[in-house]
């Protein structure tokens, strides 16, 4: 934090001060990569699209939850979020037949809470004020059992943290009041709960896998300093599918019309309701955000034990400092006495009087902290009713400040002597002790004597610092005690970031979207193929690394996922995001091996040692489960470790890891068209696109190697134009192209369906051998198909009509089974799909 040496800065809870390791991170990032609009199908926009995917699972592993349960929709900040709840929740208004709405908020709220209301009030729903004490004699409220089936949807709010004064608002309100046990007003309905979290997430942990709100909005520049101007809603699933909206922008149809009143949304919730283009750069910036976070802190429940830390020290030795008369050198605003973190956050809001009680105007203090190059924030903090409550202003001498001039945000801190406002002191991760002392030695330098000053602050200093900074209190530098500024300078990234991280227990998260579409139309009637000359298999390959060097075998086991180890592995950057020969076409050049003998993974490279990997799975307790994505779907992964990461990122000359499919959080496809295929609910995928096998025909290349030779006026061989498909089986079939007229197939004891045509991407560009990329065969492959770019089928195991383990073999003998249409549809996706 090269930028706050000589300045005390106490402002955390209105932004954190982010370290200069985030933006060297988040720069060269920037510098080695290329990321497009997500909206686009390019290279560098699928990059864009994949990092966001990675970084919204980041955010709700950050918060101890899956997308099974919520769903981050991004937004301009916390304001936007709040905007978009009133906007988008399923008021029912006054003048109805059914019991109308009610949008209750606790006074001690943010004003863009309050702000809802003008939404509300346009949607005739009414808003009611809920004061804190009212709402601990709630219970009053309860209804009937008879009144309690009534379904009309109620919205209560409420801050997890006063962004005033720290007070911390019980979570368990959130379960109390969605049970009923507690009742913000006495009227049938269901209420649904939104927790401000904004400050709260700032310097505590939030356990939404406990605490289930179902409207969460934040603040990311709170909690890292950078970016800003970007904040999240956490909308819980179970109320996503009721929200209602109106306006739509780009990116949030699926389809429109517009000289019709015809609009279909996106089925996505987050992609529904974030219109336009998302700050897509700022998102990439937040993963930067939390690695940091991580590395230089050790966790939220570390920060949350060491800002508190330096607030108790901090109020204590306050509300101590006394004038030689005995009065109080200020007034504290505040509910509870700093002696447990769960209920108070690193906030202390003040007054500073004079010796005679009379309040000191804020902007005095601020300019003469400003003096001492301490930075402290002043006013009301954007929360008029924690105002009212602490400093006993009524609502009319609100307004009768307004008439004398005084608005929010200005310097008139006294109007007939009583203060229209407050200071507030806040502490982040990166505040130190010496922070703490620095700002009561202000206070102390500015209003008391030394004869004032000596006995009391020398004996508190001496006395509270043992008891409030214990010697085991968690710091930032592996030290025992709490350390100043400079020892917690220059913690640059270290080069190798590893993927996102959960828990072993992490539930998988249901998939957003359909990755295997079935092609078979539903009136298709299969019939077997007659006559002709025998089909063959010529040739086996498995790809145990993605987007790797084929391995080529002549017979090989066959499990529930497809080929023994095919794509059980890939390779990551620093995001956590799969890199692919698009973005490295060098990684045809690695060669891996299996050795089912030994047991091991070979990993060969022109210019590197050979490097070895056990096919054991790493089952052990310290193995962390990660999440990451391929196409559409989530994978569940592990890494696997330092050498085989260093390795790969000496080969590349680019930061990235290898991780692989963890077997216990299988990856299911879900599928919206499933009649071509059966069980299709318990397929299994590795860490494939699309489908468990791809399929070429060598003598559909043939046409294909004539047209590329022709243009390119010099010969291929076949073989160069097969590893270019990067297929799983190679057949000698009579008929180009006759395996689009497949339904399925039969290839010894193994049955497999026909689950779509391969719809190619500029991989086949690439030359497998060398790495090089020309253009001209994916130009050529659309010429020839007439515009097409399909190339061999996808197949899926039928497990209900094969046995595992089988085995698959070079030479075995191809039965297809055709279907009366014999034009197979192409995957509906948006999405390219290819071999990787």
């Amino acid at each position: 934090f090269y930028s706050i040496l000589g300045i005390t800065y106490l402002d955390h809870a209105g932004s954190a001060l982010f370290p200069e390791s985030l933006l060297k991170a988040f720069t060269d990032d920037l510098r080695n990569n290329v990321y497009g609009n997500p909206h686009s199908q390019n290279i560098s926009s699928k990059l864009t699209y994949d990092t966001i995917e990675h970084v919204r699972y980041r955010i709700l592993q950050h918060f101890n939850t899956t997308a099974e349960d919520y769903t981050v929709i991004f937004t301009s900040g916390c304001t936007a979020a709040l905007k978009l709840v009133a906007e988008a929740f399923p008021w029912i208004p006054e003048g109805t037949k059914q019991p109308s709405s009610r949008f209750c908020f606790l006074t001690d709220s943010h004003t863009s809470v309050v702000g809802m209301r003008g939404i509300t009030a346009l949607m005739n729903v009414l808003s009611v004020p809920i004061k804190p004490k009212e709402l601990l004699l709630s219970e009053e409220n309860r209804l009937p059992a008879e009144e309690r089936n009534c379904t009309t949807p109620h919205l209560f709010s409420y801050p997890a943290q006063s962004n005033f004064s720290g007070t911390k608002y019980p979570l368990s309100w959130i379960e109390d009041i969605k049970s009923g046990k507690l009742c913000p007003i006495k009227i049938p309905g269901k209420w649904f709960v939104l927790l401000d979290a904004a400050s709260y997430v700032s310097s505590s942990p939030l356990d939404l896998g406990v605490h289930q709100a179902d409207f969460i909005p934040i603040s990311f520049y709170k909690i890292f300093g950078f970016p800003t101007g970007l904040g999240a809603l956490l909308v819980h699933n179970r109320i996503a599918p009721l929200l209602r909206k109106t306006y739509f922008g780009g990116g949030t149809a699926a389809a429109y019309l517009p000289e019709e009143d015809f609009y279909f949304p996106r089925k996505s919730i987050a992609e529904r309701f974030e219109d336009g283009t998302v700050s897509f750069l700022d998102i990439i910036a937040l993963k930067h955000g939390f690695d940091v976070l991580e590395k230089l802190t050790g966790g939220m429940e570390k920060i949350k034990q060491h800002t508190f830390a330096l607030a108790h020290y901090t109020y204590t030795v306050l509300s101590t400092l006394k004038y030689a008369n005995g009065a109080p050198v200020v007034r504290i605003y505040s509910d509870t006495d700093f002696s447990n973190p769960d209920v108070q956050g690193p906030i202390i809001n003040f007054n500073v009087l004079d010796e005679n009680g009379e309040v000191i105007g804020f902007s005095q203090v601020d300019k003469m902290a400003s003096l001492y190059n301490i930075h402290v924030r002043t006013g009301c903090f954007c929360n008029t009713g924690a105002c009212q409550m602490h400093l006993g202003m009524s609502s009319e001498d609100v307004q009768r400040n307004l008439q004398a001039g005084h608005v929010c945000g200005d310097d008139i801190d006294l109007i007939d002597g009583q203060p229209t406002g407050s200071v507030r002191i806040s502490f982040g991760y990166m505040s130190s002790f010496e922070d703490a002392q620095t700002f009561l030695k202000f206070i102390i330098a500015t209003r008391l004597s030394k004869s004032d000053t000596e006995i009391p602050v020398q004996s508190s200093l001496t006395k509270l610092m043992p008891e409030s900074v214990p010697d085991d209190l968690p710091s930032f530098n592996n030290a025992d005690k709490l350390s100043p500024v400079p020892h917690i300078l220059d913690r640059e990234f270290e080069d190798n970031l590893s993927v996102s991280k959960t828990t072993d227990n992490h539930q998988p998260p249901e998939a957003e979207a359909e990755s295997i579409r079935a092609a078979v139309s539903e009136t298709t009637v299969p019939t077997c193929r007659r006559g002709g000359r025998p089909i063959t298999v010529s040739n086996i390959y498995l790809y145990p690394i993605k987007s790797c060097s084929a391995f080529e075998v002549t017979e090989w086991p066959v499990g529930n996922k497809g080929l023994l180890y095919d794509r059980n592995w890939m390779i990551v950057n620093q995001n956590g995001v799969c890199v692919t020969q698009k973005q490295e076409p060098r990684l045809c050049l690695v060669n891996p091996s299996i050795d089912l003998n030994q047991n091991v993974m070979m990993i060969e490279a022109e210019g590197m040692e050979p490097i070895s990997v056990s096919l054991e799975e790493n089952t052990g307790k310290d193995t962390v489960i990660c999440e990451s994505k391929v196409c559409s779907h989530r994978v569940k992964t592990y890494d696997c470790g330092e050498k085989i990461a260093a390795w790969f990122s000496v080969f590349l000359g680019r930061p990235c890891r290898l991780i692989r499919q963890s077997s216990d959080a299988t990856n299911k496809s879900h599928q919206k068209n499933t009649k071509g295929l059966e069980s299709a609910a318990n397929i299994s995928l590795s860490l494939v696109n699309e489908a468990q096998y791809l399929l070429i025909n060598v003598a559909s290349i043939q046409p294909l190697k004539e047209h590329i030779s022709a243009r390119l006026e010099e010969p291929l061989e076949i073989e160069e134009i097969i590893r270019r498909f990067r297929a799983n089986i190679v057949i000698s079939a009579p008929e180009s192209f006759e395996e689009e007229e497949w339904a399925e197939i039969s290839i010894g004891a193994l049955r497999f369906q026909v689950v779509g045509p391969c719809s190619r991407c500029q991989i086949i560009c690439i030359d497998q051998q060398s790495g090089e990329r020309n253009k001209e065969f994916l130009q050529s492959l659309s010429a020839s198909r007439g515009k097409k770019t399909n190339f061999g089928i996808y197949l899926m195991n039928q497990p209900l009509h094969s046995s595992f383990p089988g085995i698959l073999s070079v030479g075995s003998q191809v039965l297809p089974v055709l279907k009366e249409n014999t034009e197979i549809q192409p995957p509906t996706s948006s999405e390219e799909k290819c071999s990787g």
